[in-house]
């Protein structure tokens, strides 16, 4: 049985543990990753660190696919969009208490090593088509 990632969760209750206890929760994004729309001007080496308290943000929207909400940069309101994927971290600025993901592999999966007998067509040297066996 396949199961759905922990780390939206974690991040949810990472965050919600952070502002119970006092602290400012922060979100550091890999801007590297497809999807994630942050303001461009605050990246620096690939990555932005984002205040998601609630007196700064809005509209915050976390579910299992990405983190969500409106805040304002230079007082110019913004939508912003982070995968969950792209989300390296959650933890308080106070105390750097919290959440740090590891680096996920983007690469696509090898094909399985397959050991049964290939049906791939071939010809026989008289033309006529037929079956070979791959070990």
């Amino acid at each position: 049985m396949s199961m759905s990632s922990q780390k939206p969760y974690l991040i949810r209750a990472i965050y919600q543990w952070l502002l119970d206890n006092g602290c400012t929760p922060y979100l550091l994004v890999n801007t590297d990753n497809e999807g994630v729309v942050v303001p461009e001007q605050y990246i620096r080496d690939a990555r932005i660190v984002l205040n998601l308290a609630p007196d700064a943000i809005n509209g915050l929207n976390m579910d299992n696919a990405r983190v969500s909400f409106s805040a304002r940069f230079s007082g110019k309101a913004m939508d912003l969009f982070i995968p969950v994927i792209a989300i390296q971290a959650i933890y308080g600025k106070e105390n750097n208490e919290g959440m740090f993901f590891p680096e996920e592999d983007h690469t696509p999966p090898s094909p399985p090593d397959t050991t049964e007998p290939s049906t791939t067509p071939t010809k026989k040297p008289n033309g006529k088509p037929s079956l070979k066996l791959v070990k």
